[in-house]
């Protein structure tokens, strides 16, 4: 219940250790029996809470049912109530799983569309010529802008 299937023997010694030190070992035993004691009332509270519960709504109900979406699927709500709040939410889960499948298809083709290794390619064939004419000042001006950049 509390994870105690978790403690090995080092872990043991370990508490036993510290219970040592901050209860000295002569009031070690008396600390063990209280916490368990306290255990116990803790446990028989959740029982008689459980049972009261029970008592009042008609129904069994476990320690388990004390979570609130446990206790409304189980006990209040019945199949019929329960299908018929999920029917919306279904419906609209789909319609958003669908969108953005939808969505992703788009983007993938968005994304091979504008791959950056095509363009690349695209940029190292030699460009067609430029059909507009150019006037005679911006040639040179062009000739040196290449010349620097190789």
């Amino acid at each position: 219940m509390f994870g105690l299937e978790n403690l090995d023997g080092w872990k043991l010694l370990v508490l036993l250790l510290l219970g040592i030190f901050i209860f000295g070992p002569d009031k070690l035993p008396k600390a063990i029996a209280d916490g368990v004691r306290m255990l116990r009332n803790v446990r028989d509270m959740a029982r008689n809470a459980t049972s009261d519960l029970s008592r009042e709504l008609g129904t069994d109900i476990q320690l388990e049912d004390l979570n609130p979406k446990t206790l409304l699927r189980k006990h209040i709500l019945s199949e019929e109530d329960e299908r018929a709040l999920r029917k919306p939410l279904e419906s609209l889960y789909k319609d958003v799983q669908s969108d953005l499948k939808g969505l992703t298809a788009e983007i993938k083709d968005t994304a091979s569309s504008l791959d950056v290794r095509k363009t690349l390619e695209g940029a190292a064939t030699p460009a067609a010529p430029a059909t507009t004419a150019t006037t005679p000042a911006t040639v040179p001006q062009r000739r040196a802008i290449d010349t620097e950049a190789t």
